[in-house]
């Protein structure tokens, strides 16, 4: 990795990287939605549908770090050894190692991603998000180790890559306890951008200069420059954040409504035959409306009987009432004589 490319091609995955990660967050602030399990529009049932929900994340982890690796490995003449035949022996290859290792990480965190989205039966996030605090941490180790034997714009560069892996380091640690934290999600997203800009940044820096001349050491306005372009890359994937959001807020609005007028057509394609546990309840319905009507009809005599009498008190009370009624108009009557 010590070369033009071996900062470029990890820098442009992470870059690529926190471009998608941007849109899938920026996608779920906009609709609010969840970060963790986002909710997909209902579609077909088939061999397609399946290879829809698998997340390609942690494959995608995997595949870039393997060919790290490879290219890490290939790169090296002779073979990357570990220690020489002299006596006393030396470790060789030392930065190269450490190299190794980062890739190696890569690809580990890429399992547990895809084993713990696709493979287990329900999704285990602080298995993720523990991995990756466990994987970065170790990065940041390797990264302070790496500049021992570094000065002048190198060690530079590397300080600020060393910022920005600690700052991602507490962002990961953080979401330990609030991994559905929109707000530490965005702070992440930026991190791995800059990240990546700033690695693909470090390789024009050390190994193809834009000017052609390389950087001296001993320049105090090389070292200056160093930071202010990393302020630039602040600014520059702050900005380019920004636009994905404002891009993603622009389709949300023109296309949103167009999507939830056509959701209901594809809700046929999820109409199923009932199944022994919906027969089994009507079944038990059915039985239960039956007991209702025996106990009516056998309770049906004494309502009846109940009912007759009733109406035969009425005509006796109604003639009394009227008796009650002729002996006081008589005796009002009297009265008035």
């Amino acid at each position: 990795m010590g070369n033009f490319f071996g900062h470029v091609y990890p820098g442009l995955f992470l870059f690529l990287h926190g471009l998608y990660q941007a849109v899938v967050i920026s996608k779920a602030i906009i609709s609010s939605d969840s970060l963790l399990y986002p909710s997909s529009p209902p579609r077909n049932k088939g061999r397609c549908a399946r290879l829809r929900k698998i997340s390609y994340g942690g494959l995608l982890k995997m595949v870039a770090g393997c060919f790290l690796t490879v290219y890490e490995v290939i790169c090296i003449e002779g073979g990357l050894i570990l220690m020489n035949r002299e006596l006393p022996p030396r470790f060789m290859y030392p930065k190269e190692w450490q190299h190794l290792t980062m890739f190696i990480l890569l690809t580990l965190n890429g399992c547990v991603d895809f084993v713990s989205k696709n493979v287990l039966p329900q999704r285990c996030v602080g298995l993720e998000k523990g991995t990756l605090v466990l994987i970065i941490y170790e990065l940041l180790l390797l990264m302070v180790s790496h500049v021992k034997d570094s000065e002048g714009v190198e060690l530079h560069v590397h300080s600020l890559l060393i910022l920005v892996v600690f700052l991602l380091l507490l962002v990961f640690t953080a979401e330990l306890w609030a991994p559905n934290m929109c707000h530490l999600q965005l702070m992440e997203t930026f991190l791995i951008l800059m990240m990546g800009s700033w690695l693909m940044q470090a390789g024009f820096i050390l190994y193809r200069p834009v000017s052609g001349y390389p950087w001296q050491d001993d320049d105090i306005s090389d070292i200056m420059f160093v930071t202010t372009f990393f302020c630039w890359h602040v600014m520059i994937d702050a900005s380019c954040l920004l636009g994905i959001y404002g891009f993603s807020s622009f389709w949300h609005r023109c296309y949103a409504p167009s999507l939830k007028l056509t959701g209901p057509k594809e809700a046929p394609y999820y109409a199923s035959p009932p199944g022994p546990l919906y027969k089994l309840l009507q079944e038990v319905e059915q039985s239960e409306k039956e007991d209702q009507v025996l106990l009516f009809s056998k309770s049906s005599p004494e309502t009846e009987s109940i009912v007759a009498g009733t109406s035969s008190t009425l005509p006796s009370s109604c003639g009394l009432l009227s008796h009650e009624h002729g002996t006081l108009l008589g005796e009002g009557n009297g009265l008035e004589g």
